[in-house]
C-alpha cells in the first residue's frame, strides 16, 4: 500500500472541492480498495464520501424513483419500491456479488467500478487500460468471457456491473455534481467504449461525484425480468446477461427495454432488438429474429464465439418468460 491522502466530505460540493487531479472518491471500497492492494491504482487522495446523506430511495412525480448514490446495494435490491416497480434491477443487485459485498456496496461506486479482464489486475502483465500504449494482451490470450460487440484493437473487457446492465435497460438518468456545477447524464451514455482510450471507462470528468440515478416512471418495468449465465454460481461475473421488460397487448409488442450484460465494455442497450420488437407478434419467432438483429455485429474472438448463440438463447427465453408472466 503506497501512502495517500485521506479526506472526509459531508456534502457532494465540498466533495468535489477537495478532488485534486489525482483524487479518487470512496465509498464502499469494495473495487477499489483491492485494486490499491494490488498496486493497480495508486490515487494520491482518498475523498471519503460515505458521509454524505445520499443514501435515501425517494418517490419522484409521475412514478419514477430517485436512488441516492451512497444506498447499498442490499438496500436498493429489497426496497420495496424496487421490488414492486423494477423487479429486473432487483433481481441483477441480488445477482452479483456476495451478500456482504452488496451490504456494503454504493449504488454510485457500482457505477464507476473499472471495467476490466484479468491482464489489468496483473501489474506485470501489459494492459492499455493501466498502461495506454502498452497493449492488449487479452486478444490472443485469455478472453474466454472478454467482450464481443464493441470492442477495439486496444481493449476487449467487459463491463462488470450487474446493476447498471438493468439501469441502461430502464433508461435510467445519472445525477451528477461537478467542478462546474451539477448535470445529468443518461444510461446508457455514462460508459464509454474503448476506442482507442481504454483507460476511461466513463464520460465523467475528473472529480465529477455521482449523487444521485433516477428511474423513470416507466409502467410496464413492472413486468420485467434479470437473467444471469455464469460458469458457477460461486462466481460473480457473467457469461452473458439480460435485462428486459415487455409490454404486449392483443399478442404484440407494444414497447420493450432491453440490455445486454458481459458482452461489451459497456453494459449493452439492445436498441435494434428493440426497434424489431416494436409492432411484431410476441411470438418466439420474433424475438429470434430480434435477437438475431442485435448481434448482427458481433465480432468474437477465437475463444469467445459461443457467447453468440448463448446470448441470443438467453435473450429468446427471457422474452418468451415475460409473455408467459402476463
Amino acid at each position: 500500500m503506497r501512502p495517500f491522502t485521506y479526506e472526509r466530505a459531508t456534502t457532494a460540493r465540498a466533495a468535489v472541492e477537495a478532488a485534486g487531479a489525482d483524487a479518487v472518491y470512496l465509498g464502499g471500497g469494495t473495487n477499489l480498495v483491492d485494486l490499491m492492494r494490488l498496486g493497480v491504482v495508486s490515487p494520491g487522495t482518498l475523498v471519503d464520501v460515505t458521509r454524505i446523506a445520499a443514501d435515501a430511495v425517494e418517490e419522484t412525480p409521475g412514478g419514477g424513483l430517485r436512488v441516492g448514490a451512497a444506498v447499498r446495494n442490499g438496500d436498493l435490491a429489497a426496497h420495496p419500491l424496487v421490488r414492486r416497480r423494477y423487479p429486473m434491477l432487483a433481481q441483477a443487485v441480488l445477482s452479483g456479488a456476495s451478500g456482504q459485498i452488496r451490504n456494503m456496496a454504493t449504488v454510485g461506486g457500482n457505477l464507476l467500478q473499472r471495467t476490466r479482464c484479468s491482464y489489468f489486475q496483473d501489474v506485470g502483465k501489459p494492459c492499455n487500460k493501466r498502461v495506454p500504449g502498452s497493449g492488449c494482451p487479452a486478444r490472443t490470450g485469455g478472453h474466454r468471457n472478454l467482450a464481443i460487440l464493441g470492442h477495439s484493437e486496444s481493449c476487449v473487457a467487459t463491463h462488470p456491473s450487474d446493476m447498471a446492465v438493468a439501469l441502461a435497460a430502464l433508461g435510467a438518468v445519472v445525477h451528477v455534481e461537478g467542478h462546474e456545477g451539477p448535470k445529468s447524464v443518461p444510461m446508457p451514455g455514462l460508459h464509454r467504449l474503448p476506442g482507442d482510450e481504454p483507460d476511461r471507462d466513463t464520460v465523467l470528468e475528473p472529480g465529477d461525484l455521482i449523487t444521485a440515478v433516477e428511474l423513470p416512471p416507466l409502467p410496464f418495468a413492472a413486468r420485467s425480468r434479470y437473467r444471469k449465465v455464469r460458469d458457477r454460481a460461486s462466481f460473480s461475473f457473467a457469461v452473458v446477461s439480460v435485462a428486459a421488460a415487455l409490454e404486449v397487448s392483443d399478442g404484440v409488442v407494444r414497447d420493450c427495454r432491453i440490455a445486454l450484460g458481459a458482452v461489451a465494455h459497456v453494459p449493452w442497450r439492445a436498441e435494434a432488438a428493440e426497434a424489431a420488437l416494436r409492432g411484431a407478434p410476441a411470438t418466439e419467432a420474433e424475438f429470434a429474429r430480434a435477437a438475431d438483429a442485435e448481434l448482427a455485429t458481433a465480432q468474437p474472438l477465437p475463444l469467445n464465439g459461443f457467447k453468440v448463440p448463448l446470448a441470443r438463447n438467453v435473450l429468446i427465453r427471457v422474452l418468451a418468460d415475460l409473455v408467459e408472466m402476463r
